[in-house]
């Protein structure tokens, strides 16, 4: 079975089932797993000196465990690596979590406001329905290529190992890739090698919103808005959602207590935004996934034909 066809068949079950909460409340999910890894190594290495080399090893550790069991599980065959791949996509989770935000502002305020703290790191607890709007989408963007577009295009480059390695390195990120006075140094490989990991898939889900909201005609202008993100890929598809809701993006949000003045992405749009605006983005993503698994599904057609 081609890798092509493998992945067409864990996007299907992931979309089918998610993560079903019967079994991850019976196990331990395996980014979950990763995360504890990292975290023990992190406790025990994050100190004295030589940190930065010290998170160089964590890194290398990381991809070489990564790699290893991810050609040990191809071992078992087809099945096993469509079940590993449909659990380290997030589709049918993001979309999830993002619609969660956006029933929970139906709601209330306070119950927006809830469901925006499970997928952001930024304070929440003073946000305006528009923030947590906003934030709710930037993250849908920003997931949707970490979460979804990053891991299938790694599995389809490199197969289990590869997808394996990019979950680790992305969690590796994901936990100690700040640039705080803690992680700066320790984590300065992990942060790097995942923008590096990131750097094709990010603009892979930016075209491919673009291409499904017809903007073409504002390439220009999202291309400037991804430049000034903070992130070297996350800005991408950000503004290219941004431009496919007309609604402005990012700008000035709390971390910590400490108000970061960051810049708008497409400014201009309207900023008072709510519910209707975060299930539109729901709308988008799945519009995303549908238009990789048909460019999938045609590709595995044209190598089964000729």
């Amino acid at each position: 079975m081609s890798v092509a066809l493998l992945l067409v068949c864990a996007m299907c079950l992931d979309a089918a089932l998610g993560e079903p909460d019967w079994l991850w409340s019976r196990l331990r999910h395996p980014a979950v797993l990763i995360g504890q890894g990292i975290g023990w190594l992190e406790k025990r290495l994050n100190h004295s000196g030589q940190r930065r080399i010290k998170g160089v090893v964590v890194l290398m550790l990381l991809v070489l465990v990564a790699c290893a069991l991810g050609q040990f599980l191809t071992l078992f065959g087809s099945l096993i690596e469509i079940i590993v791949c449909a659990i380290l996509l997030a589709q049918k989770s993001l979309v999830t979590h993002v619609r969660d935000v956006g029933d929970g502002l139906r709601a209330s305020l306070p119950e927006g406001r809830a469901m925006v703290a499970r997928i952001v790191s930024r304070d929440t607890t003073d946000m305006s329905e528009t923030q947590v709007a906003r934030s709710a989408i930037e993250s849908a963007a920003e997931n949707l290529s970490d979460g979804v577009v990053a891991p299938a295009f790694w599995f389809l480059i490199a197969g289990l190992p590869g997808l394996l390695v990019y979950k680790a390195v992305n969690t590796a990120d994901s936990m100690i890739g700040y640039r705080t006075e803690r992680y700066r140094e320790f984590g300065w490989a992990s942060a790097r090698v995942d923008d590096l990991l990131n750097l094709i898939p990010a603009r892979l889900t930016c075209v491919m919103i673009v291409a499904l909201s017809g903007q073409w005609g504002r390439w220009s202008d999202i291309l400037g808005d991804a430049r000034k993100h903070i992130s070297p890929n996350a800005g991408w598809p950000e503004a290219a959602m941004a431009r496919a809701l007309n609604v402005a993006l990012a700008g000035p949000r709390s971390y910590d207590g400490q108000m970061r003045d960051l810049a708008w992405v497409n400014g201009d749009a309207p900023r008072n935004i709510g519910a209707y605006e975060v299930f539109r983005a729901c709308d988008m993503l799945w519009k995303v996934w549908g238009l990789a698994l048909a460019l999938l599904s045609v590709w595995v057609v044209i190598n089964l034909v000729f």
